[in-house]
């Protein structure tokens, strides 16, 4: 499978210049251009691999972890290291269980400034008090 870097990005879902911000970042390579003639020709050729990585970047992503942990994991991905891919898959628990905790607050004290408001048309509405400086 040979894709475009526009093919790349539609198959994982992304835009183009995500992907060139992954090769800046180091995370992606960038492959040579094939073809054409001349300075500046041809077009860069992607492959399974490559969608593979992107893809592997993106759910990375959406599990919380940061551009510079999924830097380390994907050299982690070549060293076998599973002591250090745990420790940081249990960092990101810790970090998803702390958030956790603060949103769950945050919706009791919202929840507890919505039935203020809704106990009495008096006065300014308790959600909006509580957002001023």
């Amino acid at each position: 499978m040979q894709l475009t870097i526009g093919k790349l990005a539609a198959a994982g879902d992304v835009g183009v210049e995500t992907i060139r911000y992954y090769q800046r970042r180091g995370l992606m390579g960038t492959p040579a251009r094939r073809g054409g003639d001349g300075w500046g020709g041809g077009v860069r050729r992607y492959d399974e691999n490559d969608l593979r990585r992107l893809k592997f970047i993106r759910s990375a992503q959406a599990s919380g972890f940061t551009l510079e942990e999924i830097t380390e994991l994907l050299a982690l991905e070549e060293s076998d290291d599973r002591v250090r891919v745990r420790g940081l898959a249990r960092q990101r628990i810790d970090a998803l269980d702390a958030k956790i905790a603060q949103m769950t607050q945050t919706r009791a004290a919202l929840a507890r400034l919505a039935d203020q408001c809704a106990a009495s048309d008096k006065g300014p509405c308790p959600i909006l008090a509580a957002f001023e400086p």
